[in-house]
């Protein structure tokens, strides 16, 4: 058997009309940002491995490093080792490019703690271990706006087809949709190509924003195709001259971007343990709201990893505030749809579209897996506008960090060492940002202090 016989069948397809020219192996940071080398094709077939300093775990957004070693800043190499399951195409290459996933391991063989796919493999464990299958279906909720060249600049939404910039408050109109249907198009081509299952795509109530779900399924597998649907949605975009966001808040006065992820979990016969023999509800399904209720608290820090994430969470805007839950309710952090009893889930509406989907799955797997272990009640369910119960999640990234530390039982299903370097990672972070003099701060505090 060659790699050819082991790569999925839409990888093969663009390989039977494509001359295989080069393979991106890659691996996603704590950003998601895709690391790894660009490898020549005659290279990649006599490739079973290659080497990448694991220092890629200790780089914040902005490319300075923060002082995540034990041993010192010695950059030792990581074993990255692909994964054959995950090949697909990038079709907006020029020539024939394949994009590979990564795994990473140490010179012994043992799984880098820090890798994003590596946490929530482990989670995934856990459930396993446990003889349980976690289920998951992400939203992706994004920005088509303006090419904005100047960071000083404030983003604008793109131009549509008639000339005019995308209108807000047009939630689920088509026409809103035609605006921009020929970056719409590219997506689904590119999605097509690359045997990306999208659910559907919708307008939000944004100037310009959309949201694409995709199909329930394996955790992992899910968290590997928003990875690569950020890296798409970005591509096509840019074909059409415009970009793609994927920011909590990007625009003052629109709503934020979420990753919604509905969860449901199945026994060894595939049953759904939310649902009893009966259609009832199991105490399994209360007690995974109640490990969400109790821990996404700590959780945030993973689920809005930055300054801006925090700007989403506005009272009555479209983004909870709250640890709620609720039948059919979007103003509860925690809402269960309308379904039958057998496709019963949970969807968590408290994660911003800018997290790592590796770890905002796995952090929010977490939560309701402690919760079920633990057999963590839930509180009753709440009735009316949530907007007006309490706020129950922190409001920065700086108050975010500080649960999150002090979180040792998440840390014990997430792993300590992730635990330690994103919590040093993500405060060398916030204090850059704190180094930066705003528009706000100049235009205000300048002349009247």
């Amino acid at each position: 058997m060659t790699w050819l016989d082991r790569i999925p069948a839409a990888a093969r397809a663009y390989l039977d009309v494509n001359r295989l020219d080069e393979v991106e192996c890659v691996i996603a940071d704590f950003p998601g940002i895709a690391r790894g080398k660009a490898v020549p094709a005659a290279k990649w077939e006599r490739q079973q491995y290659f080497h990448l300093p694991n220092s890629i775990f200790f780089q914040t957004i902005t490319g300075d490093w923060a002082e995540a070693a034990t041993d010192g800043f010695t950059e030792p190499d990581m074993v990255l080792r692909p994964d054959m399951d995950t090949a697909t195409a990038a079709p907006w290459a020029a020539d024939g490019t394949l994009q590979v996933i990564h795994d990473a391991y140490d010179l012994q063989g043992n799984p880098i703690g820090m890798s994003p796919r590596n946490v929530l493999r482990r989670v995934v464990d856990l459930y396993r271990a446990r003889g349980w299958t976690p289920i998951v279906a992400p939203e992706m909720e994004f920005y088509l706006v303006g090419k904005n060249v100047d960071p000083a600049k404030e983003i604008t939404p793109m131009m549509g087809r008639t000339g005019r910039p995308a209108a807000a408050r047009q939630a689920y109109s088509m026409t809103a949709v035609d605006e921009y249907g020929p970056v719409i198009d590219d997506i689904y081509e590119y999605a097509e190509i690359q045997g990306i299952e999208i659910d559907g795509i919708t307008q939000e109530g944004g100037a310009g924003q959309l949201e694409i779900n995709l199909r329930h399924g394996d955790p992992i597998r899910l968290a590997d195709d928003v990875f690569y649907f950020k890296r798409l949605i970005r591509e096509a975009a840019l074909k059409h001259d415009c970009f793609a966001t994927f920011m909590a808040k990007p625009i003052e006065g629109e709503p934020g971007s979420a990753m919604h992820v509905h969860h449901s979990v199945l026994d060894g016969t595939g049953r759904n343990i939310f649902t009893g023999p009966n259609g009832e509800e199991t105490p399994e399904f209360l007690n995974f709201i109640g490990g969400l209720q109790r821990h996404m608290p700590a959780s945030i820090a993973v689920m809005a990893p930055y300054v801006n994430s925090y700007r989403r969470y506005v009272r009555g805007h479209a983004a909870p505030i709250n640890l709620e839950w609720g039948r059919d309710n979007r103003t509860t952090g925690l809402r269960v749809p309308v379904s039958t009893p057998e496709a019963r889930r949970i969807e968590n509406r408290l994660a911003g579209m800018d997290c790592n989907p590796y770890l905002c799955i796995a952090a929010s797997l977490a939560c309701g897996y402690l919760g079920m272990v633990q057999q963590t009640p839930a509180r009753s369910m709440f009735e009316g506008d949530a907007y007006k119960s309490e706020d129950e999640i922190p409001y920065s990234l700086s108050d975010a960090l500080d649960l999150f530390e002090d979180a040792t039982e998440l840390h014990s299903v997430l792993g300590e060492d992730f635990a330690r370097v994103y919590s040093i990672v993500k405060r060398t972070e916030n204090e850059e940002f704190l180094q930066v003099i705003s528009p706000w701060e100049r235009e205000h505090l300048l002349l009247n202090v």
